[in-house]
């Protein structure tokens, strides 16, 4: 039992802590209050738990909201501001992130051609850079189960936009696992197991158990 050499984190076709950056876009009260294509708990839910897999592995974060600047919308929502520490986030005028240049020079900054990426509304406020950033040749992971639209068929509608563009599906669970990749890796094994016991339901009760019960067996 051996694994294998860890391949060129940069040139890795999959996630990694090196490669890859988290792009989180108008998390916002109304934003959630308006979403229809799933529960906005477990909305929340999925998307602290994708910022916290972020912070685990050290990933670059870009965060934006719409409108805080003018008055019309409050910020970034308190759960997912505590779960992204030191984070500043982005304030826009524009409905698409992409046109708005402070935010696409922060993207650019984090010097990742692999975006993880996440919004409300999915077909407007993540369809739109998504869109934008693939046309630029940036690799758009967009994750389905950390977005949501103003209806079901909207949500889906533009889930399918972006990945006929291109754009690879993913959910917040296969982003921690890409990135966890192999046991082996202490440093953020213990960390995996934490986040995925406070967000994954079953399937993080089942990952908790076989790691205590891998560790009690190593003893």
């Amino acid at each position: 039992m051996a694994s294998q050499i860890q391949r060129d984190p940069i040139t890795d076709a999959l996630l990694t802590s090196e490669n890859a950056a988290l792009v989180l876009i108008d998390y916002q009260a109304p934003q959630f209050n308006t979403v229809r294509s799933m529960d906005s708990g477990l909305l929340l839910a999925n998307v602290v738990a994708l910022a916290k897999t972020a912070k685990l592995f050290g990933l670059p974060v870009v965060l934006s909201t719409v409108g805080v600047a003018s008055g019309a919308n409050p910020d970034t929502v308190p759960a997912l501001r505590d779960a992204l520490p030191g984070v500043t986030g982005i304030d826009r005028t524009s409905i698409n992130a992409w046109e708005d240049s402070d935010f696409v020079a922060a993207v650019r900054a984090t010097g990742r051609k692999k975006l993880i990426m996440g919004a409300l509304w999915t077909e407007v406020c993540l369809a739109f850079p998504a869109l934008d950033a693939l046309r630029e040749g940036f690799e758009v992971f967009a994750v389905a189960d950390a977005v949501a639209g103003t209806s079901v068929t909207a949500h889906e509608a533009a889930l399918q936009r972006v990945y006929q563009a291109g754009a690879q599906p993913v959910s917040w669970i296969g982003v921690l696992c890409e990135l966890q990749r192999d046991w082996a890796r202490t440093a953020t094994a213990d960390g995996m197991v934490k986040i995925s016991s406070e967000h994954g339901g079953s399937w993080g009760t089942e990952i908790a158990l076989k790691q205590f019960l891998t560790a009690t067996i190593a003893k």
